[in-house]
Formats: C-alpha cells, sequence, structure tokens
C-alpha cells in the first residue's frame, strides 16, 4: 500500500514536468519557425544583372509615356508602355534567337490584349476568356521554355484589356498601340544585346526538352482554372478592379516548389502592403503628364534592379507602379483611398488561390486521379 502511493505521488510530480518539458518544446519550435521565416524574408540574392539591363526596362516603359505626354493622349501612352513590358522577355542568347524570341512575345502581348478588349464586350464571357488565355500561353511558355517572368505580363495585359472602358471603333486603335509600344521595345532589345553581347558572351541555345504531358498540359490547364477561380471570387464578393487577382494568383502559382510558392506569398503581400502605402502617397501628389512618366521610370529602374535580389521589396514599388500602368489615364486623386483598398483586396484573394492552387498542383493524389483522368480523354474523343 505504502509502494503504491509512493509511485502515485511519484507520477503526480511527474506530470507537471512533462506537461513543462513539453510547452518549452513546443515554444522552441515556434521560435526556430519564426527565425527561419524572417531568414526567408530578409534573404538578399546574389545577382549578376548588369545595369544597362533596368536603364533599358525603364527606357521601354517611360518612352511611350512621354511620347503620350508630348501629344497631350497620356492614355494612348500608357496603353503603348504596356507593350513596353516585352522587353523583360530578352533572353541572353545569341542576337539572332533572342530578336526571334522577342518578336513572338510582342504578338502574343498584343494578341493577348486584343482578346481581352474583345472579351469586355460580352461580360459573361470574360472569366472563360482569361481562362482560356491563361492555359494556352502558359502551355506555350513552358514548351518552349520561356524564362522569368514567365506569363505574367501576357495575362496582365489580357486582364488589363478586358476592363478598358472602350468601344468597338477603338480596338483596332488600341491593339495598334500597344503592338507600337512592343515595336519600340524590340527597338530598344536590339540596341541593348548590340552593346552587352561586345561585354559579356552570349548564353547557347539550350535545345528543347521532349514535352512532358504533366509539365505542359496537366499543370497548364490547373493554372488556368485556378486564375479563373481567383476572378471568380473577385466577382462573388464584388470587389473592384478585379483584373488584379487572376495576375496575383499566377504570380504564386509559378512558385517551382511549395516552399517557394508560400515564400513568394509572404513577400508579395508584406511588399504588396507597404506597396499601397506607397502607391497612396504618390498618387495624393499633384501628378501630371510629365511627372507620372519620370515616376514610372524611376519605378520601373528600382523593381528591376532588386527584384533578382529581394522579390519583397520589389513588390514595394511594382504595386505604385502597375496601378499607375493600369489606372492613370482615369485617376481621380479624390479615390485614391478606394484604389488601393480595392488592390489589396483582390491581392488577397488572388494570392490565396495561387496558392491553395499551387498546394493542389504538389499533392501526388491529386496529381494522380486529375492527371489520368485527363490522359484518357483524348482515348475517349478518338473513341467516339
Amino acid at each position: 500500500m505504502t509502494e503504491e502511493k509512493t509511485t502515485k505521488s511519484r507520477l503526480a510530480s511527474e506530470a507537471p514536468e512533462s506537461g513543462t518539458r513539453a510547452s518549452g518544446a513546443l515554444v522552441r519550435r515556434l521560435v526556430e519557425l519564426c527565425r527561419r521565416e524572417w531568414r526567408q524574408l530578409t534573404t538578399i540574392s546574389a545577382s549578376d544583372r548588369p545595369w544597362q539591363m533596368p536603364v533599358a526596362a525603364a527606357l521601354s516603359v517611360g518612352l511611350p509615356l512621354l511620347v503620350g505626354a508630348y501629344f497631350g493622349h497620356m492614355d494612348y501612352g500608357l496603353i503603348s508602355s504596356l507593350g513596353g513590358l516585352v522587353f523583360l522577355y530578352t533572353p541572353e542568347t545569341p542576337l539572332h534567337h533572342r530578336m526571334i524570341c522577342l518578336i513572338a512575345c510582342a504578338f502574343a502581348m498584343s494578341a493577348c490584349y486584343a482578346l481581352g478588349l474583345i472579351s469586355h464586350f460580352l461580360p459573361v464571357t470574360v472569366i472563360l476568356s482569361l481562362t482560356f488565355i491563361a492555359i494556352v500561353v502558359t502551355m506555350l511558355c513552358r514548351f518552349y521554355q520561356v524564362g522569368s517572368p514567365g506569363s505574367v505580363f501576357f495575362i496582365m495585359a489580357a486582364a488589363i484589356g478586358a476592363y478598358s472602358p472602350s468601344t468597338i471603333p477603338e480596338i483596332p486603335l488600341k491593339v495598334g498601340l500597344i503592338t507600337l509600344g512592343c515595336l519600340l521595345a524590340c527597338m530598344i532589345a536590339f540596341a541593348y544585346s548590340l552593346l552587352m553581347l561586345r561585354r559579356r558572351p552570349a548564353s547557347p541555345i539550350a535545345p528543347l526538352p521532349a514535352p512532358s504531358f504533366d509539365f505542359v498540359v496537366f499543370d497548364s490547364c490547373v493554372i488556368g482554372c485556378c486564375v479563373g477561380i481567383a476572378l471568380s471570387v473577385a466577382y462573388l464578393f464584388q470587389l473592384e478592379k478585379a483584373y488584379w487577382a487572376p495576375v496575383s494568383c499566377l504570380v504564386i502559382i509559378q512558385g517551382m516548389s511549395l516552399r517557394a510558392m508560400w515564400t513568394k506569398q509572404f513577400h508579395r503581400l508584406l511588399g504588396t502592403g507597404i506597396g499601397l502605402l506607397v502607391a497612396w502617397g504618390l498618387l495624393s501628389l499633384p501628378l501630371d503628364d510629365w511627372s507620372i512618366p519620370i515616376v514610372m521610370m524611376l519605378l520601373s529602374l528600382v523593381v528591376e534592379t532588386t527584384v533578382v535580389r529581394h522579390y519583397g521589396f520589389a513588390v514595394i514599388f511594382v504595386t505604385p507602379m502597375t496601378i499607375l500602368l493600369a489606372d492613370a489615364a482615369t485617376l481621380d486623386p479624390n479615390a485614391v483611398g478606394p484604389l488601393v483598398e480595392a488592390r489589396f483586396l483582390d491581392t488577397v484573394a488572388g494570392s490565396l488561390t495561387g496558392f491553395a492552387g499551387g498546394a493542389c498542383l504538389h499533392n501526388s493524389r491529386f496529381r494522380a486521379t486529375v492527371g489520368g483522368w485527363m490522359r484518357r480523354i483524348p482515348v475517349r474523343i478518338r473513341d467516339l
């Protein structure tokens, strides 16, 4: 009886100690998790990007705006400036190859913008249109191994076109304007390439690998569907400026791993939050047709200098830049608050949707089930 009491008392005294040890281990794990996330947030990557590249990118975006300001048509300059983003697709291959790639990207940018403009007149088809464009463009980018930024700017052009107020006779004019912006970007890329190829050797042209069904077809279909879902969520909650939701979704879901997507989502949400404060301050200034191009070029210069070193820091400046690119022509200084709020909510909706879609992409059971079903579709069609 005495031994039994002794055992019970010993167990009773050990229970709080074990609970304390468990609590201490949990606290240590949380502290280590916070430290790991902080290291991911503050890590600055090394880069060998030459300073001439951000300067050329800033000129590609800013020169159309300066021309628009000179002729008193800032709205035209903004459309052409959107085409100037094609410069960012310049590869480091020999001159003939990089120019062919840029011309193909310029055509794709103009085509996506044109399809977006056309879908504007049939609002019920906007979700289907952007989903289809996202699937096809992602397939092409993956098949031809198009590097960063991938399909992001093509989808952004289509989304901005889909929400641009216009009339049917204005479609050829606007498509021509973005094509001229793409042409200017190709000319700047040609001059930049002539300069840089004298300073550093070109990278060899890598042969295209054999197309993989999972990488090219399956992933592209899932990514395109997530873009459509992100836009549907924005519609469901009646969010303003809904076109930022699919763009944010696409940026996140293109991560190479679930860890990369989580880090990118965290960087994007934090960077967007800070960037919206910067945008609020900029948009509160009395910007005119001549100051907008200067601000855009400075923002582009900072973004292209820092994006390869720290994505979250670059997003701080991406946010005001894209807001000006999409809304500067119709910007109301008295409506800055609602615009900033709408952009943040769309970014949150798109980022969460993109992370959920990315989790599905990296889930082996989901890939086996849905991928197997997709592989059987051609067989069933052939048997009809």
